[in-house]
């Protein structure tokens, strides 16, 4: 983050440093489906959809996830398949 110059308190939103270049709520989402498996990778095809509008449904989505999805009181403590999953 220092090296792109943001501020980790200031930080509203997912934030993807891929090389140097820096993205931020929508783009930063589809870019990372990039790079996910299966149908996930297909989110991607959003990308068209203009960042005004995209930003405004990740907006909403963030204002309500909660509401939506639900809020655990603990993080989930991954099983020994999950942690081989991950560098």
């Amino acid at each position: 983050l220092k090296s792109q110059n943001l501020n980790p308190l200031e930080l509203k939103s997912v934030i993807l440093i891929d090389g140097n270049k820096v993205y931020t709520q929508s783009n930063a989402a589809l870019k990372i489906t990039k790079h996910l498996d299966g149908a996930w990778k297909m989110g991607y095809a959003f990308i068209i959809i203009p960042p005004f509008i995209r930003n405004g449904f990740y907006k909403l989505v963030a204002k309500y996830r909660y509401q939506w999805f639900g809020q655990k009181d603990q993080c989930m403590v991954p099983t020994a398949a999950l942690k081989a999953r991950f560098m």
